[in-house]
């Protein structure tokens, strides 16, 4: 330790007080104490640290070594024999007893100024230091607990993955490089299936089949899941099933590819199209109507009550038509169906009209699916007709008579054109709140179903204080 040069020249004549108001100062806790190691004074730098500590108030009096934790008293004692000693003092972590359940960590030095004369502890307040250490410990613990359970489970997986038998390749989306492969995906493919080979399925599968599998995986990157597919082995001409699914891999994209090593059961080929003829059998025959449509929105398969709803008398007649040449209010409401398809995958109840072909529109609700067909993606949709449960709010009851009631009570008292204005701005108002609310208060589409420009709907919108119009300009 390294004194002071001229302490008498700097610091001048200090009395006792200075002395005690520096001590207290310099130290988080500080202890006055004599030669038997009794403490004769106390001083606490803050007062949460002093309500900490059981029974500061009662320490006067009473020996160092007494107010701390048993483990903590032959550091007490080993602190006043060097201070008694006059050596160089050291620091010393000690415990004290707490009014909660943890102990108060104190770093303390100890030191005589003079001989005789009492002897002064100066204490550091260890408890954030402590907190720090004790969040560290069970922080490691922690992660030494999570990388053994990841360990066991790479490990089950691992072997999962060795043991399979089925081929089984991972496969990077970008540069159709294998990244990994199991000891029967190598046996099937030999040297196309080692990890940074490029992928490639001939000669061990048939052209045709090849292309089958490149289609999955391109179906799989573009859309996140695609339906199995059935390929041919070039050797022996056994049929086997292929499946894809992709997961995110650091900062790329790849795909799990598996392909069955051992040949379709025919049986078990025979009984999943029973089942697939009960699944169509039962949408056939729905109360509710059922359509399968191309990415184009144009028919590709729908049920008989579809065809009632349409007022068609075969499928024939709507194979190939669009869906909104009935479905949806001015073309409006298949766009909007099919893009939040798209995005969240499926939608549920969403409510528009069915027009027939010889009939007035009816209310339906539609939910809509996407599903992966050969690779490629396409939309089935349940229609509902549902007019005689939907009924106008009780609001919506209320709007529009009630400014009728208003327009007779000004009758003879108002001339007839402001009467006619009025009138106008009314249905003008609600047409605007109604498709506000079947698009979603999307503008753009709304102002097409109402077969208005964006800036006229924005004009009409400033103008009727509908919702946060586009300020002047926009288009």
């Amino acid at each position: 330790m390294k004194a002071f040069r001229t302490p008498k020249t700097a610091l001048g004549d200090i009395d006792a007080e200075a002395a005690a108001g520096l001590i207290a100062a310099a130290a988080d806790i500080a202890l006055i104490l004599d030669h038997d190691g009794v403490i004769r004074d106390v001083s606490v730098g803050s007062e949460e640290l002093a309500a900490d500590l059981a029974g500061v108030a009662r320490w006067v009096g009473r020996r160092w070594a007494d107010t701390v934790t048993e483990d903590s008293r032959p550091k007490a004692e080993a602190l006043l024999a060097d201070a008694t000693a006059q050596r160089q003092p050291r620091w010393r972590h000690l415990n004290h007893p707490s009014t909660g359940r943890e102990d108060v960590p104190i770093l303390y030095a100890a030191m005589r100024a003079r001989s005789p004369g009492p002897i002064v502890a100066f204490g550091r307040d260890l408890r954030t230091v402590s907190s720090l250490q004790r969040r560290l410990v069970d922080a490691q613990q922690s992660m030494e607990r999570d990388y053994a359970h990841i360990r066991h489970v790479e490990t089950r997986y691992r072997l999962l993955f060795q043991m399979a038998s089925d081929a089984v390749l991972i496969i990077d989306c970008t540069t159709r490089k294998v990244l990994d492969s199991n000891p029967t995906a190598r046996r099937l493919f030999a040297g196309s299936a080692e990890p940074g080979q490029v992928w490639r399925g001939t000669p061990v599968l048939t052209a045709d089949s090849a292309r089958s599998v490149d289609l999955l995986l391109s179906g799989v990157q573009a859309s996140g899941r695609a339906d199995d597919v059935r390929i041919r082995l070039a050797e022996d001409e056994r049929d086997v099933l292929a499946s894809a699914s992709l997961f995110r891999d650091d900062n790329g994209a790849a795909c799990l590819l598996r392909i069955g090593a051992t040949a379709v059961d025919p049986g078990g080929a025979e009984a999943i199209p029973k089942f697939k003829a009960k699944l169509l059998k039962l949408l056939e025959s729905a109360p509710d109507g059922f359509v399968v449509t191309g990415v184009d929105g144009n028919i590709i398969t729908a049920n008989a009550t579809f065809l009632e709803l349409a007022q068609l008398p075969t499928e024939d007649q709507a194979r190939g038509q669009p869906l909104d040449r009935w479905l949806g209010r001015s073309g409006v409401d298949l766009e909007i169906l099919t893009a939040n398809v798209r995005h969240h995958g499926s939608v549920r109840l969403f409510t528009t009209t069915m027009r027939g072909e010889l009939g007035e529109p009816s209310e339906v609700e539609i939910s809509a699916v996407t599903v992966m067909n050969g690779g490629q993606p396409c939309f089935g949709f349940a229609i509902r007709d549902v007019g005689r449960r939907i009924r106008v709010t009780p609001e919506a009851e209320k709007a529009f008579p009630r400014s009728l009631e208003h327009l007779n009570e000004v009758i003879g008292r108002v001339a007839l054109k402001d009467i006619v204005r009025e009138a106008t701005d009314v249905i003008e108002r609600l047409c605007i709140e109604a498709a506000l609310d079947l698009t979603g208060d999307n503008r753009a589409s709304a102002a097409e179903m109402l077969g208005l420009s964006r800036q006229s709907l924005y004009v009409k919108l400033r103008r009727y204080g509908l919702g946060d119009a586009a300020p002047q300009g926009a288009d």
